[in-house]
């Protein structure tokens, strides 16, 4: 530890403890699986029945395999163990994941999109009766998907990013029975690129809000659950802190959001309680308010800022 520089820190994160998503490798895993079934059966379905729902709804499917696919693999090298070049290991694996799950969905939704559009000029004679069949088998595949993910849609971008894909598939399915319904007792064929219009405004606006969170992590700004003010007065507040400066709070991955701080502490503070009591003040101030449990402070004297401007310049 070096003169007038120390540090504290909550518990163990990342590369150390895995990180949010690796707690749901096998439920992903099982995921993956239960979509790769189905994109098959919907292509087939799709291609016997004519329907271009079924089709829109099975190259979803496959984006989400693949997304479902990646995610596996960024758990795979965010459980590396961190090295003296990367000190985080490649936690942030799982965020490039996510993003490459938006690029991809946001392709295909402008693909579904287009087509529907195609349809509209070129109409074909979807059968409604197999569409019903496939549609229903694909409805019940995500739900039982949707089930496995549930939960850790709420700790984990990465998984957050697959729920979305799947809940999307499971709403284009119900827009695909619907569909196939009008056409089996109506005959009105353009209700299927009506579903596939559907599906694709499903997926773009879900994307888009995950792509936005994925890019505030890339950019490294405050976790959204971190109110960088609040965090600011409540550390001015302790007893013998005169200033903070150099704060910043960020999010490695999924569950691992960190925060970092000079501390100007008053000498006769410092001198009557000592670093390592000031150090435990810091941590339970941020522990018990604040959910960012890997914080590294930095204690100084007053006058220690101008130093270390003087030394800069």
């Amino acid at each position: 530890m070096g003169a007038g520089h120390d540090h504290g820190h909550g518990h163990a994160h990342g590369a150390s403890g895995g990180t949010a998503t690796a707690a749901y490798r096998g439920r992903l895993r099982v995921a993956l699986s239960i979509t790769l079934g189905v994109m098959v059966v919907e292509i087939i379905g799709g291609v016997v029945a004519d329907s271009l729902a079924l089709v829109a709804d099975a190259a979803h499917m496959a984006t989400d395999a693949l997304g479902l696919g990646m995610a596996l693999l960024a758990i795979h090298f965010a459980s590396l163990p961190p090295s003296d070049r990367r000190t985080f290991g490649l936690a942030r694996a799982e965020i490039l994941a996510a993003l490459a799950n938006c690029l991809l969905l946001l392709g295909v939704g402008g693909y579904v999109l287009y087509e529907a559009i195609q349809r509209f000029v070129t109409p074909a004679g979807t059968q409604g009766g197999l569409t019903i069949v496939f549609g229903a088998i694909g409805l019940v595949a995500n739900m039982v998907s949707l089930s496995l993910l549930m939960h850790g849609q709420k700790d984990s971008l990465n998984v957050r990013g697959a729920f979305l894909e799947v809940a999307a598939d499971a709403l284009g399915s119900v827009a695909v029975l619907i569909s196939a319904v009008v056409i089996l007792t109506t005959g009105w064929q353009a209700a299927d690129p009506i579903a596939s219009l559907v599906i694709g405004l499903m997926i773009v606006p879900r994307t888009w809000k995950l792509l936005r969170e994925t890019l505030d992590v890339l950019l490294e700004a405050a976790p959204k659950d971190v109110d960088i003010a609040q965090v600011r007065a409540h550390i001015l507040a302790l007893d013998g802190v005169e200033d903070i400066h150099d704060l910043h709070a960020w999010t490695i991955t999924s569950g691992m959001p960190v925060l970092s701080a000079h501390v100007v502490v008053r000498s006769d503070v410092l001198s009557a309680i000592g670093h390592e009591k000031m150090l435990h003040e810091l941590q339970g101030c941020l522990g018990d308010h604040f959910d960012v449990e890997h914080c590294t402070f930095q204690l100084e004297p007053v006058g220690h800022a101008e130093h270390e401007a003087r030394l800069c310049h």
